[in-house]
């Protein structure tokens, strides 16, 4: 493509040297950069791409994109293109180089603290359910609608992220639904989204470390709504929103006048409202009153939680125009979401589940759907990592001890910090429940199991699907899953029995 071209759709860039390079490729990272590729300088948490310019130029740009003059001028067959934002330079021309892929997509955008995974998951069951190939973008995987493969982000970057939905489109699938974070709307990964559906779940403290603010984090939330009506085109983008949650009462204030918004939750002003719910431990059932009908949904998932994401996935795909009654048909099957309260076995009349939960609000909602199935004991394992909000640590232990029966406190992923510190930061907030502390994940774990008896449940909360530990740097292998599996696995053994 000839620079010219690519970059008409930057109204406000200035350019310096010839319109015409050829362009082979887009990079932001200095290190990948082969001859011929335009490189976008964008500034990160750590390191600005504006200092790498001229490895870039060294390694063989063509062209680079900068939000400020690094140089008073630029070596002979290179061209320099100034703009005020990089971030959404770099989204833009991603969209632009891949034939901006979400025009051609139905796309539902999921953004919150909690519920992001599982209602992109439900989204996406619907989804093939009613069009046979979809697409999934999220935390836990990524489908292009042929082939599956573990995410690394929720929200990768702009490149990936746009390559990734053309793949989609050019697998054959009419629609993605697509997890959004916090800092991915912040660092504007999504700017050139044209979002058909935007979700959102709810706002719990998190990831204060990177925003600063209830208000700040909140602000990058409001984002992917401001993106929609922005990148509208002709789609007529749906709001779907949590209104039972306040931030989501906010929202339906703010865009109700500037889109059409679907709210959902318990209240009775909801356009989707839940109502009787009944939860046994394979399944949850209630009563959906939506357009002036009422409808049973079964959702073999546990959790008032659920209900809420139930809610929103079935909200969304009202908005594209996808039959109610067959959303729900597709939900009665939903799979199982990896690491969202997921049962993974028991024994002695114990059961075990494995939850991602690692927010106050996400924990006490996990602690509180166990007590609904009556235990004789809530065993709660969790931590809280390294290195980021710190504020939320001695509430988790508040929440933790104020809802189980018995706790033991340890590991998550401490990174660079003294875990030691860490637990020590839990411990403020614990009160009430008898607990102890386990710096090793897996010995902690295995104390837990070893504890339960019959009629108990054990809850590892924190890490979900995750696969690793990160101690400084570094990851190693290490899956709560595996763990509890084969800590009662030892225990059967011991006992001279079978697993079952």
């Amino acid at each position: 493509m000839i620079l010219r071209e690519l970059i008409a759709i930057l109204p406000r860039a200035s350019v310096i040297g010839s319109l015409d390079r050829e362009v082979l490729g887009l990079q932001d990272d200095s290190r990948k950069v082969q001859p011929g590729d335009l490189f976008i300088a964008v500034k990160g948490i750590t390191s600005d791409g504006h200092d790498f310019v001229d490895a870039a130029i060294e390694r063989g740009a063509a062209g680079v994109v900068l939000e400020r003059s690094v140089h008073d001028s630029l070596p002979e067959g290179v061209s320099s293109v100034l703009v005020p934002d990089s971030r959404h330079a770099l989204s833009v021309l991603s969209s632009d180089w891949n034939g901006n892929p979400s025009e051609d997509l139905r796309v539902v955008g999921v953004t919150g603290t909690n519920g992001k995974t599982t209602t992109a998951f439900l989204v996406h069951r619907i989804m093939k359910h009613t069009m046979h190939r979809a697409g999934l973008i999220g935390t836990v995987v990524s489908d292009d609608g042929l082939t599956q493969e573990q995410a690394d982000f929720t929200t990768p970057g702009a490149l990936s992220l746009q390559g990734l939905l053309a793949r989609i489109r050019n697998n054959g699938c009419p629609g993605v639904a697509l997890e959004v974070s916090s800092q991915g709307l912040d660092q504007r990964r999504a700017d050139a989204i044209a979002f058909d559906v935007a979700v959102f779940t709810n706002l719990t403290q998190d990831h204060l470390d990177y925003h600063g603010s209830m208000e700040k984090y909140f602000g990058s939330k409001r984002r992917l709504f401001e993106g929609a009506v922005e990148t509208a085109t002709e789609k007529k983008p749906v709001a779907v929103i949590n209104g039972d949650d306040p931030y989501g009462e906010a929202l339906i204030r703010e865009f109700r006048e500037k889109m059409t918004v679907l709210s959902y939750g318990f209240a009775v002003e909801s356009d989707f409202r839940a109502g009787n719910v009944k939860q046994t431990a394979q399944e949850t059932q209630f009563q959906l009153f939506a357009k002036g009908k009422s409808y049973l949904v079964r959702l073999p998932l546990i959790g008032r939680f659920n209900v809420y994401n139930a809610l929103g996935a079935l909200a969304s795909a009202v908005a594209l125009k996808i039959p109610l009654r067959e959303g729900i048909s597709a939900l009665a099957n939903a799979p199982q979401v990896p690491g969202r309260m997921e049962c993974v076995g028991s024994m002695d009349g114990a059961t075990v589940f494995v939850d991602y939960a690692h927010t106050p609000d996400a924990l006490q909602n996990v602690c509180r759907s166990l007590r609904g199935l009556d235990p004789r004991r809530l065993i709660t394992v969790f931590g809280c990592g390294g290195d980021r909000d710190r504020e939320k640590r001695p509430l988790m232990g508040a929440v933790a001890s104020r809802h189980s029966d018995y706790c033991v406190v340890t590991s998550d992923n401490p990174r660079s910090e003294d875990p030691e510190s860490i637990i020590g930061n839990i411990e403020e907030g614990m009160s009430g429940a008898i607990y102890e502390r386990i710096v090793d994940r897996g010995e902690a774990i295995r104390a837990a199991i070893q504890e339960a008896r019959g009629g108990d449940i054990v809850l590892i909360a924190g890490k979900g699907h995750e696969d690793y530990q990160e101690f400084d740097g570094s990851r190693v292998l290490f899956d709560d899953r595996k763990e509890a599996r084969t800590a009662m696995d030892a225990r059967r053994k011991a006992r001279g029995e079978d697993r079952v």
